[in-house]
């Protein structure tokens, strides 16, 4: 069973609070043990390179986006009524995204994700619950 904490930290993620989500994460992920353990650090990593692209660091948002895919793909399809499946396809569609785009042209990137659509490849990922 899921804790309050936990769902707090999901709800930031959603609203792209991803340092305050990066908090509460941490505060759990510190006390849990696997399989939680590994859970909790692989979305801590995903919010934290979404943190990283907000501030238009490039190389921060790729490494931990793609750090925190790896961990998270474990527990696909889902897990503690996380749509894993759904939040690393959409994690997968936005590193590739900047994976194609030079370091450089990162504000570009920032700037397009606040005009396009949740479905679009340029978006932050959510986390959906089932």
């Amino acid at each position: 069973m899921s804790s309050a904490s936990f769902w707090q930290a999901i709800e930031q993620f959603n609203h792209q609070q991803f340092y305050d989500c990066h908090d509460t994460l941490e505060a759990l992920w510190m006390e849990a043990i696997e399989p939680d353990k590994q859970f909790y650090q692989g979305i801590l990593q995903i919010a934290v390179g979404c943190y990283h692209l907000g501030n238009h660091n490039w190389h921060g948002a790729v490494m931990l986006l793609g750090e925190g895919i790896r961990r998270l793909s474990d527990y696909q399809p889902d897990y503690q009524e996380i749509d894993v499946d759904h939040l690393i396809e959409k994690s997968q569609q936005l590193l590739r995204h900047l994976q194609g785009t030079e370091p450089q042209q990162v504000n570009k990137v920032v700037e397009q994700m606040k005009t396009t659509s949740d479905n679009s490849a340029c978006c932050f990922p959510q986390i959906i619950k089932i």
